[in-house]
């Protein structure tokens, strides 16, 4: 580096920390605090190494593994700081105005009390509100999770040092506290040295669910409260919890199968196992905190009739445990009530209060029988006249239970459509009717064959008999859940997942497979099935073939009564389709524009499928956590969401680092549930008061899209795109890599329609290209701008107002911000394909510059006085990612080479580690992999 240059990015860098303010003084005490912690260990050195705090502006390229270490974590700490000035900003913000806060309940109540609707109208609707995030483990963690709860540990040290009621000397044995959490994590390993499995990925979402989530319900119910009386609105309209919006959580931690061989039957019945278990466990610690405050003196003679009777069944019920239970606080009812109520849990307690799960006849089989105990220690409180405590406490205990029930989280079971093929293949083997492959047969000769076989309600062949892999591994799992659900129900299940879903016949296929494994009933009108089948439509071509595929599916006799019987085991008020979405294939294999305006036009027509067959659609929209999978902010996302496609319900999948980014701490976690609800909510009820119309933007969406995803066929079909993805990216490394159970590919394929999307995204973030964000983007602006200026002025004008619009450029103009030209050419220095490199470079590049230049004439101020947190957060991190990009360039060339010569052991693993370390540092200084 030049001394000009570096004159120049030392001015760059003291405009950015001026720009950032608080937030940066709070990262360069951190800062310090790590360098004091170096220089204490006798690595003094490496201590001027620390970005941003010391004079020097070293380059990556004599960098030791204890470098990228270093680098990594102080990205970790970037990451902390900024989420705790977000906080500290919205709390301001909030003080002063507590509608000002974009996307909150504040804002969105004022905004529907504007629109005209009245607080009864929106008292009677908004208990239809249910939202449900779903937690993943998709190989897009690239940290351990001992590494994430010293992290968290870190985060609560920060909080208490904003606290200025502290004094001198405790401030001082908080900046203690946080060295030695800072020299516990430098002296912990970051990267996974072997693959995580299962297990321990169910461990991290446990974390969660039992620890975070409980925790934030209570926050979630009084920022509502206050949001409501500051809109002026009557609180006893919500002050029944059962009439305010719903939130609930699923999994795919143990049920997703899709590729991913280590998730078998036993996983799936273990995750069920484990799921149960530890909704007790949150259960059993809101009735204890409850009988800890319900201390009032209350007689049982005393007590109203309805509890007293219901305390003398339950002690029926439990024997000699009732009674014990019953005895415990003499003269305080209430609390009587709730240790009978903690008996009848179906869980045994061993020492220190750990639990094992108690399958015998007596006691509690569903929560509807708690929450229904609960609401009547509720109703009996209120009449003894402590509406206050009844409010309070027992509201908190139903909402608990009300979002865990016996089972945490909804487990979803994921397979891909092929799979099934092969299976149902294989069962007709077994069973001596194959004639030839069923996995090749027309689509009409399957569906005849469906057709007339659910028509009966028998399996093809004995348990007894041996199966083939596919039929074997789908029954075994199918037996596991039949088995749970003849136990406990329904409510611990959340779908039948198909993934690559292309036709009727691979949705009818699980009903076939449902009923060979007992999960049907024969009623007096056919065959039903108990668990619902959801199609995932996820690339461009079936995206635009799911409205043809339901409304098939949905006039099928089977799925109709399905949906009708599932209606009634959920207490539905209508038939619910689920309908999963996905945005990554889409996203890979037309771009961001195609696959943006394929997404919204399927889920406007396919609501309409669903109210001409009576039935709700509800859409699962299955985004990552970078932006050419679905991510950007959650307001924005749903307001663009198209008219009808909501209806109260949204569920959404929460993948890899973004369950780390959202809900590690309880205020950044209420903040990102408070945006889905009322963001949910307000969309809901201004659509149904509003009339539904195709885009504004119709003609203008479809031509872009047709047009940019023409030209981005024309860069990935190219025959030289996959020798320049192969070599200036580190795709090879990040295949190589232990951050999750899941393989990058699907089937094992060297070929890019087998590679997952994740790993796909996540090796051009690395490179900090991004294409998959903007490629197609400028070419098309350009030529809207050239030949049709009229619709170009058009979207120009719409962009600040219309929601799909803002949405998607908002987020291309985000990934835009990150991407770095230089160190794109960097990457592509590793090529030994010259030719290749020549032509997909020259073609990257000038698309980067024509979209940044189209940009430019879309707006009519930069992005830096548009957007200045993120711009000055990402100049920060620049400054500090140019030294990591040098560093594994230089390790991928290494690593490369010692392949090429078939170098194996200790030397190729020494350079592995340091490489996956620089990806994980990487990954944490752009606050996404894939």
């Amino acid at each position: 580096m030049t001394q000009y240059q570096h004159e120049l990015l030392t001015n760059e860098l003291h405009l950015v920390k001026a720009g950032m303010g608080k937030t940066y003084h709070d990262l360069e005490f951190i800062l310090i605090c790590l360098k004091e912690v170096l220089e204490e260990s006798g690595d003094k050195k490496l201590a001027g190494f620390i970005p941003w705090i010391n004079d020097e502006i070293p380059t990556g390229s004599d960098f030791t593994i204890k470098h990228i270490q270093l680098y990594s974590m102080v990205f970790h700490i970037l990451n902390l700081t900024e989420v705790n000035g977000a906080v500290q900003y919205r709390r301001k913000k909030e003080n002063d105005d507590l509608s000002s806060a974009n996307g909150l309940w504040a804002q969105k109540l004022h905004a529907l009390k504007y629109s005209g609707l009245s607080d009864k109208a929106i008292a009677q609707k908004i208990n239809i509100i249910k939202v449900e995030p779903v937690l993943t483990a998709h190989p897009t963690e690239a940290k351990r999770i001992t590494v994430l709860e010293h992290h968290r540990q870190l985060y609560l040290l920060m909080v208490q040092r904003q606290n200025s009621m502290f004094s001198d000397q405790e401030q001082e044995q908080i900046r203690e506290e946080i060295k030695l959490i800072l020299d516990t994590l430098w002296r912990t390993g970051e990267i996974y040295l072997e693959k995580p499995n299962v297990e321990s990925e169910l461990r991290n979402v446990l974390h969660y669910l039992t620890n975070v989530f409980p925790e934030v319900l209570p926050i979630l119910d009084h920022r509502l409260e206050q949001a409501w009386v500051d809109a002026g609105f009557a609180p006893e309209l919500i002050e029944d919890i059962r009439n305010r919006p719903k939130v609930s959580f699923g999994n795919w931690v143990g049920g997703d199968r899709d590729g991913h061989p280590l998730v078998t039957d036993k996983v799936t019945a273990e995750t069920l196992k484990t799921l149960r278990l530890n909704a007790f466990v949150v259960i059993r610690r809101s009735l204890l905190e409850l009988i800890s405050k319900l201390s009032f003196t209350h007689t049982f003679e005393e007590a109203d009739p309805a509890l007293q009777q219901r305390m003398f069944e339950m002690r029926g019920i439990l024997g000699k445990e009732g009674e014990e239970a019953f005895a415990r606080n003499s003269g305080e009812a209430f609390r009587q009530f709730v240790n009978l109520c903690l008996t009848m849990l179906p869980v045994k307690v061993k020492r220190n209060h750990l639990i094992e799960l108690r399958e015998n006849e007596i006691g509690y089989t569903f929560s509807q029988e708690l929450l229904d105990d609960l609401v009547l220690l509720r109703e009996s409180m209120i009449k003894y006249g402590a509406k206050r405590a009844a409010l309070g406490y027992l509201n908190n205990a139903i909402r608990i239970v009300d979002t865990f029930g016996f089972h945490l989280a909804k487990l979803d079971v994921r397979q891909n459509s092929a799979f099934h093929d092969k299976a149902i293949d294989q069962l007709l083997h077994g069973s001596a009717l194959h004639g030839d492959s069923y996995f090749d047969w027309s689509e009409d000769r399957k569906m005849m064959f469906l057709n007339c076989e659910l028509q009966y309600n028998r399996p093809f062949v004995h348990p007894s008999i041996k199966l083939q892999e596919n039929a074997s591994q789908v029954l075994k799992t199918y037996d596991e859940l039949a088995k749970h659900v003849s136990r406990y129900g329904t409510a611990a299940i959340g779908s039948l997942i198909v993934s690559m879903t292309r036709s009727v016949s691979d949705l009818l296929a699980v009903y076939l497979l449902e009923r060979e494994a007992g999960l049907s009933e024969f009623t007096e009108d056919g065959l039903v099935c108990r668990l619902p089948v959801v199609p995932l439509f996820e690339t461009i071509d079936d995206l635009e073939n799911s409205i043809a595929i339901m409304e098939t599916f949905l006039a099928h006799p089977v799925t109709q009564r399905s949906l009708e019987h599932q209606r009634k085991l959920s207490g539905e008020a209508e038939p619910v389709q689920m309908v999963m979405v996905g945005y990554s294939d889409s996203n890979k294999d037309g771009g961001i524009l195609a696959s943006q305006w394929t997404l919204y036009k399927a889920q406007f027509q396919l609501a309409e499928v669903g109210r001409k067959h009576g039935v709700r659609i509800r859409f699962f929209h299955g985004r990552g956590g970078s932006v050419s999978r679905g991510a950007g902010p959650a307001n924005w996302f749903i307001q663009a969401l198209p008219h009808s496609s909501l209806c109260g319900d949204l569920r959404e999948t929460e993948q890899g680092e973004t369950i780390e980014q959202k809900y590690a701490n309880k205020m950044n976690a209420s903040y990102n549930l408070e945006l889905l609800l009322a963001g949910t909510t307000a969309a809901t009820l201004l659509q149904q008061n509003t009339e539904r119309k195709a885009h504004p933007l119709e003609s203008i969406f479809e031509w872009m899209a047709t047009e940019s995803c023409e030209f981005y066929g024309k860069l990935i079909h190219n025959p030289n795109f996959i020798h320049f993805f192969s070599q200036a990216t580190p795709i090879d490394a990040i295949e190589s890599s232990r951050i999750g159970s899941r393989p990058a590919r699907r089937t094992g394929e060297r070929t890019l329609a087998d590679l997952r999307a994740i790993p796909w995204v996540f090796s051009w973030n690395q490179t900090r290209c991004n294409m998959t964000s903007w490629y197609g983007v400028g070419f098309t602006l350009e030529k809207l701008y050239n030949e049709k200026p009229e619709e170009f002025n058009a979207l120009k004008k719409a962009l600040n107002t219309d929601p799909l619009l803002r949405y998607v450029f908002t987020n291309v103009e985000s990934s835009l911000d990150s991407t770095d030209e230089e160190i794109i050419k960097a990457y592509a220095e590793l090529m030994t394909n010259y030719e290749a490199k020549e032509q997909i470079l020259g073609l990257l590049l000038e698309e980067l510059e024509r979209t940044r230049r189209m940009f430019a004439h879309l707006q009519d101020r930069s992005f830096e006085e548009r957007r200045q947190n993120r711009h000055y957060s990402t100049q920060l991190r620049a400054v500090a990612l140019n030294p990591l990009h040098q560093c594994q360039i230089r390790l991928l060339k290494q690593w490369r080479e010692l392949k090429a010569k078939g170098v194996t052991g200790n030397e190729n693993e020494e350079v592995l580690i340091k490489l996956l370390t620089s990806i994980n540092a990487i990954a944490s200084a752009l606050g996404t992999t894939g």
